[in-house]
């Protein structure tokens, strides 16, 4: 087991954790406990109550965080011909035209955190599944990151403003980044209620019962705080 360090410790003793915490009190809580050197990444936990071993309970999704991720999000699009000079012109980082890309691809590099495909290269990209797929990289309809035509631009345009996938693990968790530390509260508050808006509206038709059952936002090396559900399931963006 790893060793907790001294100003984990002391930001540990800083948080009850048999209190429910207001999404705006928890934010400022892990701003104020915040000691790492660098920019931590905000994230959100969310306990659903669903069973992700049946496929009509499943929860994925994208959501656009009006304040975006506060990083560089690097965009690789498999596409050919007129899509690939939309790609471009759009602002794609890197474009998978022809099968040298591809082959790259297969033999390991993945320098890019969001892969784009146009349906009619997904032949081709299939065969690239034991490399994307671990490191969730794998383009699919369900999360929009197959398309083509003028929605390829706006898909590319919204991933690199702060789109950002969520899909519940094996254990019915979502773990979501909606930004950074150096956010300012209100900054934070946004996308997280953005976020809450898009998981309520992804809730399978099957799910029984309480749908979120726990809320907990941390940073990179911060503790975990627990949050309200029911003030986190009223959260409204305020632009």
């Amino acid at each position: 087991m790893a060793k907790q360090g001294k100003k984990y410790k002391e930001a540990v003793e800083k948080v009850d954790r048999f209190k429910n915490y207001d999404p705006e009190e928890a934010i400022a809580l892990a701003k104020e406990l915040s000691y790492a050197k660098f920019d931590e990444t905000v994230e959100l936990h969310v306990r659903l109550g669903v069973d992700p071993r049946h496929a009509d309970q499943q929860v994925r999704d994208v959501v656009v965080l009006p304040h975006g991720l506060g990083k560089t999000v690097r965009v690789l699009v498999f596409a050919q011909g007129e899509d690939a000079m939309k790609a471009r012109d759009a602002g794609a980082d890197f474009v998978a035209d022809d099968d040298e890309m591809i082959k790259k691809i297969q033999d390991g590099w993945t320098e890019f955190d969001v892969a784009i495909s146009t349906p009619s290269m997904m032949g081709k990209v299939g065969r690239l599944g034991r490399v994307l797929g671990p490191r969730g990289l794998m383009p699919n309809p369900k999360a929009g990151t197959v398309t083509s035509g003028d929605d390829l631009a706006n898909v590319i345009n919204e991933t690199k403003a702060g789109r950002v996938e969520f899909r519940i693990d094996k254990t019915a968790n979502l773990h979501v980044p909606i930004g950074k530390i150096s956010f300012e509260t209100g900054q934070l508050f946004d996308n997280m209620a953005a976020l809450m808006g898009a998981v309520k509206k992804a809730r399978p038709a099957a799910a029984k019962g309480a749908y979120i059952r726990r809320i907990t936002l941390s940073s990179t090396m911060g503790p975990g705080i627990r949050i309200d559900v029911a003030k986190a399931r009223a959260m409204e963006v305020n632009l």
